[in-house]
């Protein structure tokens, strides 16, 4: 299964409560809505073994293909709408694709 991973932190205006809300009531529900998306899940870093977190916020998108999300889900106006909002609320966001091994 392809994934797309978002490495990320938060804008400095943006608080971890007022994201959460935001993810429970249109983030997640957005992405969970697009054809291409099978689950989407959000993870707040609380702690690292070495001590330092780079990124707060890891966004994991599972994906019927990385072909159906770029050609169909990525152009559409909900999409584009949804990124315009979102990259106002964030920083230092790194995006990598991959395939599920295991």
């Amino acid at each position: 299964m392809a994934k797309e991973i978002i490495l990320y932190n938060l804008a400095e205006h943006v608080t971890d409560e007022q994201y959460k809300d935001y993810v429970i009531n249109e983030k997640g529900p957005l992405l969970e809505s697009l054809s291409s998306v099978k689950k989407f899940e959000m993870v707040k870093i609380t702690g690292a073994v070495m001590g330092e977190i780079p990124y707060k916020y890891v966004g994991i998108m599972h994906l019927t293909s990385l072909d159906d999300f770029y050609k169909k889900d990525a152009p559409s106006q909900k999409f584009q709408d949804f990124q315009t909002k979102w990259q106002t609320m964030v920083s230092d966001f790194h995006i990598l694709f991959g395939e599920e091994i295991y």
